[in-house]
């Protein structure tokens, strides 16, 4: 076809191009539109395949189609040439608990050490009370000039079967200090009453009778057990059992027997022990309902006792590991007691109450501890003059 020699004329190219409506007519006719939908159909399928086929290229399994412990070497090799298995990390939201009848507590923070006033770790106070509002002036006494942080120490006392004024003193007391503006108030205080029915003379020579001592000392577990429940909180490190009628001791007594980081520790106490072969020989013996009191003529035991050992003038941090142990003064990390090592009101290898209580601790695997020559001195001790 040759071209015209002033080259290409529009004009011309126009008039051999078919007409307008010829064009339009085709390009409605059915099958056009047929053929025009099924290409734009294949050509969108087609993309699509090709997309998925790319992204699913970073999911394959390369290697042989068997596990990888029947792989040889060479195999494993070749199949960790290839892509490495995607790993997508989940990561959940936290879970937050907003219901009020449901409360957290984590032991785990709880922690009984010897640096304790630097942690603020807390301590309990704890005295079971009978009759006792002659001793109570002189009890909040001592307890006031005690130099461990105040707001740190909470109190709490078991009132049980008293005939005399002792629940009024008590709160008499406890409101006195607690009102004072300085820091003399302690973090808390709380009064348990329970009365367990029991009656004994508080005069100290029918306390201290043989025939009382079972059942007595049976009473005072019972009643060290109600307030150690009622009073033990999640907050609490360090629990003192102090006796209501200490007349004398130091007043950092708290800072020093935390200082020696044992489970339970005990200044000097007349009932106080270390177990004996006589005793154990005695004990094989006995009826397993009995329970023994050191001291007594009826049941000679041969121990040692750490009264007899100590003296005030030597070292006041020296150590003694015990068996037995008394209630004036008992220092115990909490969690011994949250273990499950309480006061035994029954006959625990033949102690009860606080001997008892060392004896379980012992059997627990706890260490029980004495200072014979740190004294604490008790309303009927009369050897002060001399060495006991």
């Amino acid at each position: 076809m040759l071209l015209p020699k002033g080259g290409i004329n529009w004009k011309a190219a126009k008039a051999s191009l078919p007409p307008s409506r010829a064009v339009i007519l085709f390009v409605t006719r059915t099958r056009f539109l047929l053929i025009a939908t099924v290409t734009a159909a294949v050509l969108l399928l087609w993309r699509g395949i090709s997309s998925s086929a790319s992204e699913m290229q970073s999911f394959y399994c390369w290697g042989p189609n068997k596990s990888p412990m029947e792989m040889s070497a060479n195999e494993q090799e070749s199949w960790n040439a290839r892509l490495q298995t995607p790993v997508m990390f989940n990561h959940h939201a936290p879970l937050k608990v907003n219901s009020s009848t449901i409360e957290h507590i984590n032991l785990n923070s709880i922690q009984s050490t010897r640096k304790a006033v630097a942690n603020e770790e807390r301590v309990l106070i704890l005295t079971p009370i009978k009759d006792a509002a002659r001793y109570l002036s002189k009890y909040f006494e001592l307890v006031s000039e005690l130099t461990y942080p105040h707001h740190l120490i909470d109190l709490a006392f078991l009132v049980s079967d008293s005939t005399d004024d002792t629940l009024a003193v008590l709160a008499s007391e406890l409101d006195r200090i607690q009102k004072r503006p300085d820091t003399m108030p302690f973090n808390s205080a709380i009064v348990v009453e329970k009365d367990f029915d029991f009656h004994l003379s508080q005069n100290v020579q029918d306390r201290h009778s043989f025939e009382a001592q079972g059942p007595r000392r049976k009473a005072l577990g019972r009643a060290r057990n109600y307030l150690l429940s009622a009073a033990l909180k999640p907050e609490h490190s360090w629990v003192y059992w102090r006796d209501v009628d200490i007349v004398e001791n130091p007043k950092h007594i708290l800072e020093d027997l935390i200082a020696h980081d044992r489970d339970v520790l005990v200044p000097i106490d007349y009932n106080s022990w270390v177990e004996s072969d006589k005793a154990r020989k005695l004990v094989a013996k006995l009826d397993k309902d009995i329970v023994l009191a050191e001291g007594y003529r009826q049941y000679d035991t041969g121990r040692t006792y750490m009264a007899r050992m100590g003296d005030w003038r030597k070292d006041k941090d020296e150590e003694m590991e015990l068996d037995g142990v008394g209630g004036v003064s008992i220092l115990v990390k909490a969690d011994v007691h949250r273990s499950g090592i309480n006061f035994p009101c029954y006959a625990f290898e033949n102690q009860a109450e606080t001997e008892g209580f060392a004896k379980m601790a012992k059997r627990a695997g706890y260490g029980v501890y004495g200072l014979p020559n740190y004294v604490v001195w008790h309303i009927d001790t009369d050897e002060k003059a001399g060495n006991a």
